[in-house]
C-alpha cells in the first residue's frame, strides 16, 4: 500500500506533535503523509492535492483500513505554493489529529482506528522532505 520513504519502528503518543517540514517539487500534482500502526492500515492520509483525483489545490484526509478507504474529510485551508517550501504540524490527541496549517486554518480529522500509539509514518508524491520531528 505505502511508497515513497517510510519511518517505521518509531512512536508517535497521544500528546505528541509531530512536525513536517518539505519542499513541493515545482510540477507537483499532489503529495500525502500518511500515519499508522502498520504498513497495511492507515489511520490519517493527509493529502494535499494541487491537481489530482479531479481535485485542485484541495486537502482531503482520509483512513485505510482493511484494504479499502473510507471516508473523505475535507477541511482546512491550501496553503501550498508549487515548488516552495511546507510546514505540518500535527497534534495527537485522545479523540483526533490536528493538522495545523501555515495558513492558520486547521484540518480535524477523526482518530478511527482509535490507538494511543502509531508507529509508522509514510510520504508519497512529490515532495521532499526535510525534517521530521516528534516532541
Amino acid at each position: 500500500m505505502m511508497q515513497g520513504m517510510i519511518i517505521k519502528n518509531m512512536s508517535f503518543k497521544v500528546g505528541q506533535t509531530l512536525t513536517i517540514v518539505g519542499v513541493s517539487k515545482p510540477d507537483a500534482t499532489n503529495f500525502a503523509v500518511n500515519i499508522g500502526p502498520d504498513d497495511q492500515d492507515i489511520t490519517m492520509h493527509f493529502n494535499a492535492r494541487f491537481n489530482a483525483h479531479g481535485d485542485e489545490n484541495a486537502v482531503v484526509c482520509n483512513s485505510y483500513q482493511g484494504g479499502s478507504w473510507c471516508e473523505e474529510v475535507r477541511d482546512g485551508g491550501f496553503p501550498f505554493v508549487l515548488g516552495e517550501e511546507f510546514k505540518l504540524v500535527i497534534e495527537f490527541t485522545p479523540t483526533e489529529f490536528l493538522v495545523n496549517l501555515s495558513d492558520g486554518s486547521t484540518v480535524h480529522f477523526p482518530n478511527r482506528i482509535g490507538a494511543e500509539k502509531y508507529s509508522v509514518i509514510s510520504f508519497d508524491g512529490e515532495a521532499r522532505i526535510k525534517s521530521v520531528e516528534i516532541k
